[in-house]
């Protein structure tokens, strides 16, 4: 098991020569400005969360599912099944657009910022024009919608990608969508195996935001003023109260060096 290390290599962090502006560190200063600073200007990372192993299992079986399809030039039956008349998107760059660690990127003139997304799938209609596409994974009771507000980093998400694509000259549909994969747990028993309820949900992103979001990220990195926590943000109110925490037992050793 792997300990972890708040400090990042100078190298990674802003300035750095592998740093780049990734769609989830949008999200992230987006989350929480003052948690985005102290990580990618300051290099102090957050303590990671556990890896979603079932939800990575999950997109595997779809990548390989519909590259079945991308193969033969044909609509994989969830597009016939939801009315969507395109092919799943044969190109030279779709294993490197899909890679975590490279994805579509685009130099941002404005900010000099290297912008980049991992996307999950592309799909093409008849006329060239590409559509977007996310898998998510999930089990809840009922249907799956895009309803919630955590999950309106779902639809950021999308919007970031369809920029991307549309930034390095591809026509890209505002509609993409995202195949939900639904744990069903209504079985009388396990049996060895875990069935899912699949649906493709429709969304019409709207990226106008992306703009002013980057050079707002460009001035936040720039100055040496610490930022604003985000309002939800659940790591600044534990740093702040242990922090006070830890200062009064520091005062205290001074008389009781035991304390530290």
């Amino acid at each position: 098991m792997a300990v972890y290390n708040p400090d990042r290599g100078s190298t990674w962090n802003y300035g750095g020569a592998k740093w780049r502006l990734s769609r989830s560190k949008i999200d992230f200063f987006i989350e929480c400005p003052r948690c985005f600073y102290l990580d990618n200007k300051l290099g102090t990372k957050r303590p990671p969360g556990y890896p979603l192993t079932l939800n990575v299992a999950v997109d595997t079986l779809l990548k390989k599912e519909f590259d079945i399809h991308r193969k033969a030039k044909s609509s994989h039956p969830l597009m016939e099944q939801y009315g969507i008349d395109a092919v799943p998107f044969e190109h030279k760059d779709i294993d490197l657009w899909r890679d975590n660690f490279k994805g579509i990127e685009y130099k941002h003139e404005s900010t000099g910022f290297t912008v980049s997304g991992a996307v999950d799938d592309v799909w093409v209609k008849p006329n060239g024009e590409l559509i977007i596409v996310d898998y998510k994974a999930t089990s809840k009771e009922g249907e799956v919608n895009l309803d919630a507000p955590w999950q309106d980093g779902y639809k950021r998400q999308m919007e970031v990608y369809q920029w991307l694509f549309r930034q390095n000259g591809f026509e890209v549909s505002d509609t993409g969508y995202f195949v939900y994969v639904n744990g069903d747990t209504d079985k009388e028993a396990f049996d060895g195996k875990l069935e899912f309820d699949v649906k493709v949900l429709p969304y019409t992103g709207n990226g106008d935001w992306i703009e002013k979001t980057l050079l707002d990220i460009k001035k936040c990195l720039d100055s040496n003023s610490i930022p604003e926590k985000g309002e939800f943000c659940e790591y600044c109110p534990y740093r702040e109260v242990s922090g006070k925490k830890l200062q009064r037992l520091y005062l205290e050793s001074k008389e009781d060096p035991k304390l530290f």
